[in-house]
């Protein structure tokens, strides 16, 4: 089985803090999945899960480990998808931020095409790490 390790780096984009990693692992562990099987699903982003279930095949979900496994599989990239919109809703808090100290909030919200009212909103939230620092399908 996989390691403490290699959970933990498969599931960086959970909090390490919350208890909310080991308790993802578990769920893996007691449904046979794998750390370098979660790793593939977050890897190409769901598209084998989504390619199989788009099927309808009797038995779709059996190369994943079975519906449980499937469903753990399609909830992870759910919530790592939702870890990476995070970081890059963020970045853009950082950019408007800087754009709204040279610029008036109606020419940044003309640009970005949204209204001068959201150009705050979004300013305002900021880049809140930790967020992962590199997506699997890219080398550290």
């Amino acid at each position: 089985g996989a390691s403490d390790g290699e959970w933990q780096s498969v599931l960086s984009h959970r909090s390490e803090g919350d208890g909310s990693r080991d308790a993802a692992a578990a769920r893996f562990r007691a449904a046979g999945v794998g750390a370098a099987q979660v790793r593939e699903a977050l890897s190409d982003g769901g598209d084998a899960l989504y390619q199989a279930a788009r099927r309808r095949s009797a038995d779709w979900a059996e190369p994943f480990g079975g519906t449980r496994a499937v469903a753990l599989l399609a909830a992870e990239v759910s919530v790592f998808a939702a870890h990476v919109n995070s970081r890059a809703s963020g970045v853009r808090s950082e950019a408007v931020a800087e754009l709204l100290e040279a610029y008036s909030a109606v020419t940044v919200a003309g640009e970005l095409g949204v209204s001068r009212q959201k150009v705050y909103v979004i300013a305002r939230s900021g880049v809140r790490p930790p967020y992962i620092d590199t997506v699997p399908w890219r080398s550290p």
